[in-house]
């Protein structure tokens, strides 16, 4: 008897405290009522009344709220605010109610857009709670605005820090700022825990102030928190300053600036700790943040550049003279002298005309707008010092330094010289100035580019995965990374997405092979993407595998044929020799491996050569892949076979096999594949009536089988009604996930498809992947059909118009 009279106290209590608010509610909204014109409407109820006045009274009433029955707080929930349906969660679970529906409804209100992986959103109050605190520190969101964000007794971002793993800066750093700024220090603290991902998307050029937050920011959250990742998205023209911190700080490196406050949680060893005179070129230490080391980098490139111009320049064109020429004018027409910033009057050996391009008598003879920048060109000793904030301003007033051609654009910064040199890459140049640049970091001391030791610096915690995606490394950006690749012993995966390497792969490789030979190497994933590759893409396999043993994940693509897959192009160098050998790679421990290949045929014996040194893999994806014959392919096959025992998924995509059936069949009849992928491979393009019956034959008397997708390969109505008979009774297949997608298959075949394995009668599969097939053609069998398989298995399919894929189809008949 104390249970229910402990429940109807409770209850009383309930309408009592409520009583009075009640009324002043009632007559609020009675008021209006009278005055309508289209009459009277339905008064709130009486229980829905007293729930708004105890949501608007939580501050003094949360701890009797909390102890409500079930029945009675399942109706507060959704009448709070957001600070205390979080608060409540852990209550509402103790008495067997789910708030998780009350937050789906709160982002469909408030977010209004599609969540990103809706169907792995495992908790919508962390999910809310993560979107809520992005949006508030951005400011795109006004919780005035709506009265279940605002709550005086609650901070916004203090209250939903705590649910963040993943944050996201954009732009010029907005947040950065605001998060390192004395009022928020608990939610910086909160954050240090919690964070996990940091992502930065789109950034722009950023002020002094900006990088200062940013590395106070990343100090806070790398250094002495839990963020174990930094990914960087869309970075068409990185900033070299905002580029080299972040990825400084992600390996572990960092110095308060002079004047920067001393990081609180250092201790005293490290505030009173002055850096050296290479540590703070390397930790961005000096009061303008990189911008001078990233001159001295540029300097020291060009200096090692026109080394080799007196070479060249015998040979070379006399438009491409010109180029050089009025690119170092153009810098000193913008007010930066890169020789005298790299060797200044006090140190400097050499007489001032040492140091003058070799090519000043073929530019007499060119354009007049190189003599004119040349005779308006500023003295060393005048040049103005760099402005932090106007770093990327042009000089104005310093016309005709340079015309690029086809247009009257002015090359006047340092913007315009890395994009000179990219110009000139594109030209066949890219080796000349990778190899000078690269010797440079070949001798002890690496800090002639403005990269120091890194035994000087002070180190911290670094994070375990790095990605970096459409983020193009110039050689600067390129030789920082990987001059903190070769000791990033702490670094887990590494993922390089159209960066635009070119010949700074190789001083990849030599790093990667460094940081191999560290004690406590890390690294087990590699994944490595570009539009172009000066090695093709089986040399550059076998290189990576070479220098890094212990690696278990290795994916790799490359879209447009290398320079060496046309010996014949004019300026093809060779790679360096430790790069690539005959030799045989060393036994690795490879587990999975993904390749996408460029068009053009391929070399099996190399690929096989990867193949067997990988005794461990377990799982092989080839896209794009092109063999001379079948019997290249059939060569591939038979050594993943012999040496591949432990290989259980095999997946080949966007590949021609039609003339590779026996090859195919060879495959279906492997006792040791759990999961085989054939995607837009053309399996069924020829003597489809013969080979179907036997694929299904070999299918029938696999039973290691599990799964099978055969995406866009034009099975049609015949090809699926031939599979069914895999599900026949007397099969001894185990297939339970089966991919039809994109297969031209129309709704009669399904309906007979799923009678025939409802006449078989056993659960065929446990899913089937009906997506972009021509169900759309009449819809009410279609419907019937999924019906009826939905028996049996698991259906994922979609509403696709097949009309507008109908003429593409046609025209690649």
């Amino acid at each position: 008897m104390a249970a229910p009279e402990a429940w109807r106290a409770r209850s009383c209590w309930f309408c009592e405290v409520a009583a009075a608010t009640t009324m002043e509610a009632t007559s609020r909204e009675a008021a209006p009522a009278k005055s309508s014109a289209s009459g009277p409407s339905a008064p709130p109820a009486l229980f829905e009344l007293c729930g708004r006045a105890v949501s608007a009274h939580m501050g003094v009433l949360e701890s009797g709220v909390w102890a409500l029955p079930g029945p009675i707080l399942q109706s507060i929930l959704p009448l709070l605010n957001i600070y205390y349906l979080e608060r409540i969660e852990e209550t509402a679970l103790k008495k067997g109610l789910s708030t998780q529906a009350i937050w789906r409804r709160l982002w469909d209100e408030l977010m209004k857009t599609r969540p990103s992986g809706l169907e792995s959103v495992t908790c919508w109050r962390a999910k809310f709670m993560e979107a809520f605190f992005s949006h508030v520190l951005r400011g795109t969101i006004d919780v005035s605005s709506d009265k279940r964000l605002c709550d005086q007794r609650f901070s916004p971002l203090l209250h939903s820090s705590r649910h963040v793993r993943q944050l996201t800066i954009c732009n010029m750093l907005q947040g950065a700022t605001e998060l390192v700024a004395e009022p928020n220090r608990r939610v910086l603290e909160t954050l240090a825990s919690s964070l996990h991902t940091l992502k930065f998307r789109h950034l722009l050029f950023s002020d002094v102030a900006a990088q200062q937050s940013l590395r106070q920011l990343l100090h806070q959250l790398i250094h002495h928190g839990v963020v174990n990742q930094v990914s960087l998205y869309s970075w068409p023209v990185p900033e070299s300053a905002l580029f080299i911190l972040i990825l400084t700080m992600s390996a572990g490196f960092w110095q308060p600036g002079p004047g920067g406050p001393p990081c609180r949680l250092c201790g005293e060893a490290s505030r009173g700790r002055a850096p050296s005179r290479e540590e703070s070129s390397l930790l961005l230490g000096s009061r303008r943040p990189r911008r001078d080391a990233a001159e001295r980098c540029a300097a020291a490139l060009m200096a090692s550049r026109r080394k080799s111009e007196a070479k060249q320049m015998a040979r070379a064109p006399p438009t491409t003279r010109v180029t050089r020429r009025s690119t170092q004018e153009s810098l000193r027409a913008g007010g930066i002298d890169r020789k005298r910033e790299l060797h200044p009057p006090a140190t400097s050996h050499e007489g001032p005309g040492t140091r003058q391009p070799p090519s000043a008598p073929a530019t007499s003879s060119a354009s007049p707008s190189s003599s004119t920048s040349a005779s308006k060109r500023a003295p060393a000793s005048s040049a103005p010092q760099p402005k932090p904030l106007k770093r990327f301003k042009r000089a104005t007033g310093k016309k005709g330094a340079r015309t690029r051609q086809g247009s009257g654009a002015e090359s006047e910064d340092l913007y315009d010289f890395v994009f000179i040199v990219a110009g000139e890459k594109e030209d066949g140049e890219e080796m000349e100035i990778g190899e000078v640049a690269c010797s440079a970091l070949d001798g002890s001391d690496p800090s002639c580019l403005g990269l120091p030791a890194l035994e000087a610096s002070q180190r911290f915690r670094s994070i375990s995965t790095l990605e970096l995606f459409t983020v193009p490394l110039s050689t600067e950006a390129a030789l920082t990374l990987c001059h903190l690749l070769s000791s990033w012993v702490s670094l887990e995966s590494l993922t390089l997405s159209y960066n635009g390497l070119g010949s700074n792969i190789f001083r990849l490789l030599d790093s990667l092979r460094a940081l191999s030979g560290q004690a406590g190497c890390r690294l087990r994933a590699l994944h490595l993407s570009d539009l172009f590759s000066p090695l093709p893409i089986l040399e550059l396999t076998r290189a990576i595998v070479r220098a890094l043993p212990l690696l278990r994940v290795l994916s790799i693509r490359v879209d447009h044929p290398s320079q060496r897959d046309n010996p014949a192009a004019p300026g093809n160098a060779g790679p360096p020799s430790h790069i690539i050998g005959d030799e045989e790679i060393p036994e690795n421990c490879l587990e999975q491996l993904e390749m996408g290949f460029p068009r053009g045929a391929q070399s099996a014996p190399l690929l096989c050569s990867v193949l067997k040194a990988s005794g461990s893999l377990q799982q092989l994806s080839l896209d794009s892949t092109t063999f001379a014959s079948p019997q290249d392919f059939g060569l591939v096959l038979q050594t993943l076979k012999e040496y591949n025992l432990a290989l259980k998924r095999l997946s080949f995509h966007d590949m021609n096999l039609a003339d590779c059936q026996s090859e195919v069949l060879f495959l279906l009849q492997n006792l040791t594949l759990q999961e085989i992928t054939f995607s837009f491979c053309r399996l069924f393009e020829k003597r489809p009536a013969q080979f179907l019956p036997e694929m299904v034959a070999a299918m029938k008397g696999n039973s290691t089988l599990k799964g099978l997708r055969l995406p866009g390969n034009r099975l049609g109505n015949a090809g699926l009604l031939a599979l069914a008979d895999v599900f026949s009774e007397d099969s001894s297949s185990s297939l339970c996930q089966l991919d039809i997608s994109s297969n031209c298959i129309k709704p009669d075949g399904l309906l007979e498809f799923a009678k025939r394995l409802e006449r078989w009668g056993r659960g065929a599969f446990g899913h089937l992947r009906l997506f972009q097939n021509w169900l759309d053609q009449d819809a009410v069998t279609a419907r019937e059909a999924i019906r009826r398989l939905r028996a049996t298995c698991h259906v994922v399919s979609d509403s696709w118009d097949s009309s507008q894929a109908f003429a593409d189809y046609v025209s690649t008949m």
